[in-house]
């Protein structure tokens, strides 16, 4: 069985996603990347559960309402992706994983390679565009 990972896609009044630059640690996967926020499924963890605990460790953040965007299966994993609203101040932000937080653009995100194949993801998303008012 694969194992479940979780991510969620943060989006700004200006349609930015927030994205996070993984340390520059050779001994973790996809070093010194960009990548969506999240974490891997403990057991007895539903997905949402997950992305809960995962803000809270990463950015110190209690995550409200939040909506699943997709599931969508890799070769390695099956991926939770959530998304929300949200124009959080990323100065504020106590980063405990990653070297820093940065707000993309649509097209700044098509041209970046992210980490574990979220460019699939992103790519869904803004052509889904959920966030549309």
């Amino acid at each position: 069985m694969k194992r479940k990972g979780t991510s969620i896609i943060f989006v700004n009044d200006q349609q930015q996603i927030l994205l996070f630059l993984r340390d520059d640690t050779p001994a973790i996967p996809y070093p010194n990347m960009w990548d969506v926020p999240g974490g891997h499924v403990e057991a007895g963890e539903t997905p949402e559960q997950c992305i809960v605990r995962e803000m809270k460790e990463e950015m110190d953040l209690t995550l409200g309402q939040f909506e699943r965007f997709s599931v969508m299966e890799f070769a390695d994993r099956v991926e939770y992706t959530f998304w929300k609203r949200a124009n959080l101040d990323i100065e504020k932000i106590d980063l405990q994983e990653g070297q820093r937080l940065k707000w993309f653009t649509e097209s700044e995100a098509k041209q970046t390679k992210l980490a574990y194949g979220f460019n699939e993801i992103i790519d869904d998303f803004f052509k889904k565009a959920p966030f549309a008012f």
